[in-house]
C-alpha cells in the first residue's frame, strides 16, 4: 500500500456548562477557555452547552486569528449549545434535531428547551474530506430510575443513522461531544457497533489524564458528588470517536484530559473535563491485490453481526418500554381531561338552574363559581397539550421501533447469508408438483 499523504489533526472537545446567570463563574470560565484555545494548537474545537450566542460571539472574536472558521448551530428555544471552531475552512454545515428530547414540564432539567441535536461540518484536511460531528445527548439525572432512557436510546439510534447516511463520501469521520452515556451503556454500544466508530481513549497509543479517562470527576468543585453515586471517583460520558475508510487510515497517537482546576486559576474550565485527541491520518492508494483482499473482508464477521443484532434488539426492547409509558401517560392525560370536561358541564348545569327555575337563586357564591370555571379551563388546556405531546412522543417512539425492526430483519438476513433484496429478473421455481403458470416467464 503506497501512502500518498499524512496529516496530523488535533481535536478538542469540551462541555462548557455555559448557562448564563445559573452556571457558576460563567464569564470568567469563558475567558479562560478562550485564552487556552488561543495558545493550544488545536485544529478542530468542538464545544457543547454554549447556550448563549453572546458567549459564542465572544469566543469567535477571541479566536479570530487562531481559528478563523466557526459555526454556531441554532436550535430549540435557547439553542442547541453546539459550536465548532476550525483552523481549516468549513465548506458545509448541517443540523439534525433529535425527535425526542425529554419533557417540557420538566423545566428544572431544561433539556427539552435546549433542542438537543447533532451538528455536522465538512472540512478539507490536507486533501481529505472530513465529516466532523458535534453532539450533546439528553442527561441521565438518575441512574437507578432513568426516566429518559428510551429518549436517549432513540437519540443514539438517530445519531448513528445520521452519521451513516451523511458520511458516505467522507474520507474521515470524527465525532465529539457529551453523550451522557457510560462506555458500556446501550446507546454507546449501539452507536459504535453500527457505525464502526472507534473510541480515542481505547485506541490511543499514549494517554495523559484522569484515571480511566473519566470526564466528570469527584474533585471538580462544580460537581455535586451525590450525582456521581454509585461511582465515587467519577464517570466517563464525553468522547472523541473516529473512523477512516478503505482509502484512509486513521490512528490516535495521543489523548489527554484536563484534571480539574486549571494551573494559576482557582477553578476549572467547566464541570466537565476537556478532551484532546491527536489523530494521524494517512491517505493511501491500495494495490489491486489489497483491493481484492479488502473486498473479501468488507462484510462484518458473523460474530459482529450477531452482536449487532443483539444490541439493536435490546434497544428495541427499551423503546417498547418507553412506548408503554407514553401510552399510559397519554391515557392519564385523556382521562383527566374528560373529568375536567365533566366538571365544567356540571358547573354549566348549575349555572343554568336560575334560568329554568324562576326566582331561584344561584346556589354557589359568584367568586367560587368563577374560580371553579378557571380551574376547569386550566385542566382542559393542560391535559389537551399533554395529550398532544404524548401523541407526538408515541409517533417518534413507534417510528424508531419500526426502523429497528427493519434493521434487525436486514441484519438477520445477512447473518443467514441471504441477500437483502432479490434481483429483479430472478424467477423462483414453483414447489414440486405444481405447474408453471402460463404468464410466468420460461426458464
Amino acid at each position: 500500500m503506497a501512502n500518498t499523504d499524512c496529516v496530523s489533526v488535533r481535536v478538542f472537545s469540551l462541555n462548557c456548562w455555559g448557562i448564563r446567570y445559573l452556571s457558576k463563574l460563567c464569564s470568567q470560565r469563558y475567558q479562560m477557555i478562550g485564552e487556552m484555545l488561543c495558545k493550544e494548537e488545536h485544529d478542530i474545537v468542538l464545544l457543547q452547552e454554549v447556550w448563549s450566542e453572546k458567549d459564542y460571539l465572544y469566543l469567535k472574536k477571541k479566536l479570530a486569528s487562531s481559528h478563523p472558521h466557526s459555526h454556531y448551530f441554532k436550535s430549540g428555544v435557547i439553542g442547541s449549545g453546539l459550536a465548532i471552531f476550525s483552523r481549516h475552512r468549513i465548506h458545509d454545515t448541517f443540523l439534525y434535531r433529535y425527535s425526542l428530547n425529554g419533557y417540557p414540564y420538566m423545566a428544572h432539567h431544561g433539556d427539552w428547551f435546549g433542542g438537543k441535536a447533532v451538528g455536522m461540518a465538512i472540512i478539507n484536511l490536507g486533501g481529505l474530506t472530513a465529516n466532523i460531528y458535534v453532539t450533546h445527548l439528553h442527561a441521565e439525572y438518575c441512574r437507578e430510575k432513568d426516566t429518559y432512557l428510551a429518549h436517549r436510546v432513540v437519540q443514539a439510534w438517530e445519531l448513528q443513522q445520521f452519521i451513516r447516511h451523511t458520511s458516505a463520501g467522507a474520507d474521515v469521520v470524527v465525532v465529539g461531544g457529551d453523550l451522557n452515556m457510560h462506555p458500556q451503556d446501550l446507546g454507546c454500544r449501539l452507536l459504535r457497533s453500527y457505525t464502526g466508530l472507534r473510541d480515542s481513549y481505547l485506541e490511543t497509543a499514549k494517554f495523559d489524564g484522569c484515571e480511566n479517562g473519566i470526564t466528570l470527576i469527584a474533585d471538580n468543585p462544580f460537581i455535586n458528588k451525590k450525582e456521581l453515586v454509585p461511582f465515587e471517583k467519577g464517570i466517563r460520558i464525553d468522547y472523541i470517536l473516529f473512523k477512516g475508510t478503505s482509502k484512509t487510515d486513521i490512528y490516535c497517537n495521543f489523548m489527554s484530559t484536563t484534571k480539574g482546576s486549571v494551573p494559576d486559576h482557582p477553578f476549572p474550565y467547566s464541570d466537565h473535563e476537556a478532551l484532546t485527541a491527536q489523530l494521524q491520518l494517512k491517505s493511501s492508494v491500495p494495490t489491486e491485490a489489497e483491493s481484492s483482499k479488502q473486498s473479501k473482508t468488507e462484510d462484518s464477521p458473523a460474530g459482529k453481526l450477531a452482536e449487532l443484532v443483539d444490541i439493536v434488539t435490546e434497544a428495541r426492547t427499551e423503546v417498547k418500554v418507553g412506548l408503554h409509558c407514553a401510552e399510559r401517560m397519554r391515557y392519564t392525560a385523556a382521562r383527566t381531561g374528560v373529568m375536567g370536561l365533566a366538571l365544567l358541564f356540571l358547573e354549566l348545569a348549575i349555572a343554568a338552574v336560575p334560568c329554568f327555575a324562576l326566582g331561584a337563586e344561584q346556589p354557589f357564591p359568584r367568586t367560587s363559581f368563577y374560580l371553579l370555571a378557571a380551574l376547569c379551563f386550566a385542566i382542559l388546556l393542560s391535559t389537551s397539550l399533554l395529550y398532544i405531546f404524548y401523541t407526538m412522543e408515541l409517533k417518534s417512539l413507534q417510528g424508531a421501533e419500526d426502523q429497528m425492526r427493519l434493521a434487525v430483519g436486514g441484519l438477520q438476513e445477512k447473518l443467514r447469508g441471504f441477500p437483502l433484496a432479490q434481483p429483479h429478473k430472478v424467477t423462483q421455481r414453483p414447489p414440486e408438483g405444481e405447474k408453471l403458470n402460463a404468464l410466468d416467464p420460461e426458464e
